[in-house]
Formats: structure tokens, C-alpha cells, sequence
């Protein structure tokens, strides 16, 4: 999966991600693949932040996923590069904290409108996903995360990606060439395509419980829980506010639609 951390679309894909990895996640790994795409937008700055404030601002209204395009005018983020290598430090730790601590930036970035290019910032990310933060900080100085940042590069030319995000599906058993789709999708396209791939349909797990749904994943947009357990926005709602009286989530209000955080018990 090719992404950037800065791009909206990206962001709006994570309720598709949850639902076929709790679906059908025994038949697929994910490997994320950092772009680069939008660290090279070629504009005067000016109008190169207007330009993305209003990409997040229709992409948010469009999907569900919010985020803020004032925070290009009230907090910009000065260099993309800076935390696309905080994403590979944190994967030096493992893939799945690198997973957790990509996420987390996603969140601060297009939640709370921090600016992710800000060492401060990135070392609490890196506190709240649970990595070592001294390692972290030492890795995002090496070269060990400049080199990883620089594979991915060289990954994205090779492919001939150049839009975000993009998906490359590849079959593990068979030297073929891969599948490509480009763009965001309904969910039932990624689920066509992994059948073309196995030659057969796969088995979809059912979702677990919400509070265990929750408990994975932290802190969810109702449109996650919509997509996930195939019900409305509003249905999903109603059972998030049966949890928040339980005090078993808290509600944080976001510019398009609500997310939910977890309260550890």
C-alpha cells in the first residue's frame, strides 16, 4: 500500500483497511510503502496550502474521516520529509509499531491539528504507540531510516506510482505481475480483487464485539464502526453513546463526525 502521512485520501481509507483486515486477514499482509508524493508539490507555498487545506476539506466531507484544512494556515507542516522518516524509525521497532505509530500521526495531524514536522510532537506519538523513544530518537538521526525512506522511493519509481493512494496486489504462490488500483474504492472492489487472487472466495471472519473492536484499535471515527459492522453512521452511534454511558469510551468531537476513544478500565 503506497501512502503518505500528509495525504487525505489515505486517511480516508482506514475504515476499508479495518474491515478486510478483521474480514479477511489470514488471506493477506500489508507492507506500506512511503510515496514521498506530496513533499514535492510544486507550488508557491501560499498557494500550494490553499490548494491542500481545500483537498482535505472536500475529502472530509466526502468520506467521513475528518480533517481540518485550517491547520495549513494556522500550523503548517513545514517538513513532510522529517515525518515520513519518523514512520521508518518507528518501524525499526516492528512493523505493527510502525503501523500503530503511522496512525497515531494521522491522528494528530488530522484531528488535532499538530504539526507533524515537530520533533516534540513526534516523540509523543512515539510515547503513546509505546515505542522506545530514546531508540526512536537515535533512528530517525541514522541512516538506517534514511536508507529505509530512500527504498520506499525507489519502490514507488520502480512501480510507476504516481498517485496516492495506490494498492499493488501481489500473489505470494504465483510469479505474476502484480494487480494495481489506484485510488479509493468501495469495499467490495478490494474484496473482488482478493478473489481474482486466490482463485477462490475467501472466507470473511466476523468482526469481533465492539468493546474488543475498541480496545484494538484506541480510538475509531464512527464511520470506521459504520463500515466495519455494516450499519449507518447513526446506528453505530447510538451503540458508542451505549459504551460512553458505560464510561467504557469518551467522545472527541471533530470537525466532520465524532471519533471515540477507548477508556482502559
Amino acid at each position: 500500500m503506497f501512502v503518505d502521512p500528509l495525504c487525505p485520501e489515505c486517511w480516508a481509507l482506514e475504515p476499508i483497511i479495518k474491515k478486510l483486515q478483521i474480514e479477511y486477514g489470514k488471506y493477506f499482509s500489508i507492507r506500506h510503502v512511503l510515496s514521498g508524493k506530496l513533499a514535492t508539490l510544486n507550488m508557491s507555498r501560499k498557494k500550494r496550502y490553499e490548494t491542500i487545506a481545500e483537498l482535505w476539506e472536500k475529502t472530509a466531507s466526502r468520506t467521513g474521516m475528518s480533517c481540518d484544512g485550517s491547520l495549513w494556515f494556522e500550523n503548517p507542516v513545514s517538513s513532510p520529509y522529517l515525518a515520513s522518516i519518523a514512520i521508518k524509525s518507528a518501524e525499526l521497532q516492528g512493523r505493527k509499531k510502525g503501523i500503530r505509530f503511522l496512525r497515531k500521526l494521522q491522528e494528530v495531524l488530522f484531528l488535532e491539528k499538530q504539526n507533524v514536522s515537530n520533533f516534540e510532537v513526534l516523540k509523543n506519538c512515539a510515547r503513546s504507540v509505546g515505542l522506545d523513544v530514546e531508540e526512536f530518537v537515535t533512528d530517525i538521526h541514522s541512516e538506517t531510516a534514511a536508507k529505509a525512506f530512500q527504498c520506499d522511493l525507489k519502490i514507488t519509481n520502480e512501480m510507476d506510482v504516481q498517485e496516492i493512494p495506490t494498492f499493488v496486489f501481489f500473489n505470494a504462490n504465483v510469479e505474476e505481475e502484480g494487480i494495481k488500483i489506484t485510488g479509493l474504492y468501495p469495499y467490495e472492489v478490494y474484496v473482488q480483487i482478493l478473489e481474482e487472487m486466490l482463485q477462490e472466495k475467501p472466507e470473511a471472519a466476523n468482526p469481533p464485539i465492539l468493546e474488543q473492536f475498541l480496545k484494538q484499535y484506541k480510538m475509531v471515527a464512527s464511520k470506521e464502526v459504520a463500515v466495519v459492522y455494516d450499519i449507518t453512521v447513526q446506528q453505530a452511534e447510538k451503540e458508542l453513546k451505549k459504551l460512553m454511558l458505560k464510561q467504557q469510551v469518551e467522545q472527541i468531537p471533530a470537525k466532520y463526525g465524532v471519533f471515540w476513544r477507548y477508556v482502559e478500565g
